[in-house]
């Protein structure tokens, strides 16, 4: 069982415009929220949607890629791995959240795509 990896691949469309942060250690980091959509009959046979919305990570050089080539609305595969992340909210109360930290990334509908 040593062959058990933490890797995910999703395919989805960017929600938001990709969020830019240089940190002070001059490492940079690009972050934005993914959609994936999936489709399934109800008992009645009738097709029902679920959209789950992922929170995706990248760092340095695939930072800047992200940057250079992401828009709000593309559909892109993303191949990473699950990070479990613990802060405290302004209340003082610890919240845990799962992001997505991509290693890769591929666009699926280019830029010159009219979004509908």
């Amino acid at each position: 069982m040593n062959a058990v990896k933490n890797k995910v691949n999703l395919i989805g469309r960017l929600g938001v415009q990709p969020e830019f942060v240089s940190l002070e250690s001059g490492r940079k980091l690009a972050r934005f929220t993914l959609a994936t959509n999936e489709n399934y009959r109800n008992k009645n046979g009738e097709w029902q949607s679920i959209t789950q919305w992922h929170t995706i990570n990248a760092w340095g050089k695939l930072a800047e890629l992200v940057q250079t080539l992401l828009t709000k609305g593309q559909e892109i595969f993303v191949e990473g791995r699950l990070v479990n992340q613990s802060y405290e909210n302004k209340s003082g109360e610890k919240r845990f959240t799962t992001v997505v930290e991509i290693s890769e990334f591929l666009l699926l509908m280019p830029k010159s795509v009219k979004q509908s």
